[in-house]
């Protein structure tokens, strides 16, 4: 039997993965739900702990503070690795990914190492946003495919599913990324390694409750280690665990 592990990643993200994790219970019920809390000051790690008391699917893992997405999302991946899960799926909180994409994103990794719900491929869209939002995303989705050599249309949204044993062939102790460039950074980790990708349509939306964190100071950031591993690719670095170059 194929072993899944559901991990998300919060911070006040409370009104949100009340309903979330319901809802992934649901949809993907043999799924292990992992939630990576950074110390929510407005009681969600309280409310996962208050889930998990009464379904062992459910599992969270509280860090000490706000530490970054990047970091959060290598604790998943670390998790996955070590509890000997099979895939991977990762979801942001705030329901902007439909949850009852999740089985077709189980269901491609069939056919490949790396499921990507995606915006940009026929069927997929963004709702609800500003032609600037539009503009800037595309942008940066175009930068990363020139500089890092990938294919895959969406390289920015972080719906995905993974073959653990992909990413256990990789050393994630070199990521530069702690913010949003994270999702770029992990697709180029994997190609480099010969991780195969599909992606299926999703229908983006704003987030329910909450505030978007995604800040100008992330987009510049993205841009920056988006060129920084474009220069290792040059250089010929090796992704891979236990190699140099």
């Amino acid at each position: 039997m194929t072993r899944t592990l559901i991990s998300v990643c919060t911070y006040n993200e409370l009104q949100n993965i009340r309903l979330l994790i319901p809802e992934l219970r649901q949809v993907a019920p043999a799924a292990d739900v992992l939630i990576v809390d950074d110390s929510s000051p407005d009681g969600t790690g309280d409310v996962v702990k208050e889930m998990a008391a009464t379904d062992s699917a459910v599992r969270l893992m509280s860090r000490s503070g706000k530490l970054g997405l990047g970091s959060a999302n290598l604790e998943a991946f670390r998790y996955a690795i070590r509890e000997g899960y099979d895939l991977l799926v990762n979801l942001d909180a705030d329901f902007s990914h439909p949850p009852q994409v999740i089985p077709a994103l189980i269901a491609l990794t069939n056919t490949c190492d790396v499921a990507i719900g995606s915006r940009y491929v026929p069927g997929g869209a963004a709702v609800g946003w500003s032609l600037w939002r539009h503009f800037m995303s595309r942008a940066v989705n175009l930068y990363a495919r020139l500089f890092l050599g990938l294919t895959s249309r969406d390289n920015s949204g972080s719906f995905r599913c993974y073959r653990v044993s992909c990413l256990d062939r990789i050393d994630w102790g070199r990521t530069l990324s702690t913010g949003y460039s994270f999702y770029e950074e992990v697709l180029y980790r994997c190609r480099q390694a010969g991780c195969s990708f599909a992606e299926t349509p999703i229908i983006f939306e704003d987030r329910r409750f909450g505030e978007t964190k995604l800040k100008t100071i992330e987009i510049l950031k993205a841009v920056w280690v988006i060129f920084r591993l474009g220069l290792q690719r040059m250089r010929g670095v090796s992704v891979l665990k236990n190699q140099d170059t």
